[in-house]
């Protein structure tokens, strides 16, 4: 079967490395996204990883710090969870490249487009961390700009419901799941799917955005084979 999608970037938030624990990384949680994202890979498929930190810092929820400081508390959020899953990504013996949008010469390459393409090519999964390495940006943003910049033929936003909403399915028993989606739609209905900057830099750019659950295993595997699994938003 021809692969619908040859080079994907996943977004994954920092929560689904807490696992049961709620906070922080839960390691065997880690192991199990790696190792479905594994499965992927071995099917040719070129993997970017584009990871919060919500699970250490949510920098919007500190109001009396500097916003920038707040930020880059963040960004070191983010490449702890970068740093576990590539740990993770080498247990399951999957080759695997960090890199941050900030400098961090003795735990990580500092990202450069042109080598994290090159490791790509190489069949190596790429994990960014520190987000766009710039502050008032979220790692939603920098899943968009990863995404250009690397070519990837899809955003694969990792959630744990089964994709886009009407309404908050566990408020609303009423909320159905919408299939399709234009990016203008998500823009003006203000539906939680990534922020607006993400959203329109993935219209911009033509990069469809597949909102999915990460929690059914089997997901990713029918997402890049063509099989419709969650919401996908695209231009009409």
């Amino acid at each position: 079967m021809e692969l619908k999608y040859k080079r994907i970037l996943i977004k994954l938030s920092g929560e689904s490395l807490a696992g049961k624990i709620g906070h922080g990384i839960d390691f065997d949680r880690a192991l199990e996204i790696c190792s479905e994202i594994k499965e992927v890979c071995d099917l040719g498929v070129e993997v970017a990883i584009v990871v919060g930190g919500g699970n250490f810092w949510r920098g919007r929820s500190n109001m009396h710090m500097d916003r920038c400081t707040s930020d880059y508390i963040g960004m070191l959020g983010t490449t702890m969870n970068a740093l576990a899953l590539g740990d993770a990504f080498k247990q399951l013996g999957q080759d695997v490249r960090v890199q941050t949008g900030v400098e961090m010469r003795q735990i990580a390459e500092f990202y450069i487009k042109n080598r994290a393409d090159r490791h790509l090519n190489k069949g190596r999964v790429v994990v960014f961390g520190c987000g766009t390495g710039s502050p008032f940006f979220s790692t939603d943003t920098a899943a968009a700009l990863r995404s250009a910049e690397i070519g990837a033929d899809a955003v694969l936003k990792a959630t744990n419901v089964d994709g886009v909403y009407t309404a908050d399915p566990r408020k609303d028993e009423s909320a159905t799941l919408i299939k399709d989606i234009s990016y203008l739609e998500v823009l003006n209905k203000k539906l939680n799917v990534m922020d607006s900057t993400a959203t329109t830099l993935c219209m911009d750019n033509d990069i469809p955005i597949i909102v999915f659950n990460i929690n059914k295993k089997g997901n990713l595997i029918d997402l890049v084979n063509g099989k419709e699994v969650g919401t996908i938003v695209h231009n009409n």
